[in-house]
């Protein structure tokens, strides 16, 4: 699939290039970043190289994983965000954002925009949202877009080499108000 690019009010979602390489490399330098991704630390220069240049031209170009750079108008990196394909009609949605743009709603911004995209023109009718339990900044941003927060799996993210319980959440078409690619039937109303 050939990239796209996605605008809101006040982002600019695009693939990203060599030119995106010193802005990826400064922004993960972050500790709070290395520490609640699963993104290499330390993060070397050759890292950010990897990802601009391989990891995610070769996501868009085999349907796995759609990258997005976040940016604001001026071409600054905001952050980035990524919709990975898991299972028949189901993308994980991933996120970091630099440390000077937090705060401002606008990765919240652009998970709705990218979420819209996936429900529009994929075959995704549902988009799960996972964190380490104790990431509160990634859990604010999956509640403020409107992501079902369903419970805690278990040892069930692995970060530096270790297994981590997480929070898990969903958004639906239907939270946004666009229709299903798949009939879906919720379960009953438990009663008490």
């Amino acid at each position: 699939m050939d990239p796209v690019t996605l605008t809101t009010g006040r982002l600019l979602l695009r693939t990203v290039g060599p030119q995106d390489i010193d802005a990826v490399y400064e922004a993960v330098q972050d500790a709070d970043i290395q520490r609640w991704t699963t993104i290499p630390s330390p993060y070397l220069r050759e890292h950010a190289e990897g990802f601009v240049g391989q990891l995610a031209p070769d996501g868009w170009a085999d349907a796995s994983m759609f990258t997005f750079g976040v940016f604001l108008p001026s071409g600054e990196l905001v952050g980035m965000l990524s919709l990975t394909m898991r299972a028949p009609g189901v993308a994980e949605v991933g996120f970091w954002t630099a440390k000077e743009h937090r705060g401002n709603g606008y990765t919240t911004e652009a998970t709705l925009a990218a979420s819209r995209w996936a429900f529009t023109h994929l075959p995704v009718d549902r988009v799960e949202w996972r964190a380490e339990v104790g990431n509160e900044g990634s859990r604010a941003v999956a509640e403020r877009a409107g992501f079902t927060i369903e419970g805690i799996l278990r040892s069930a993210i692995i970060n530096k080499g270790v297994r981590r319980d997480c929070w898990v959440g969903s958004l639906l078409p239907s939270d946004l108000g666009l229709p299903s690619t798949a009939q879906y039937l919720p379960a009953p109303a438990r009663r008490s």
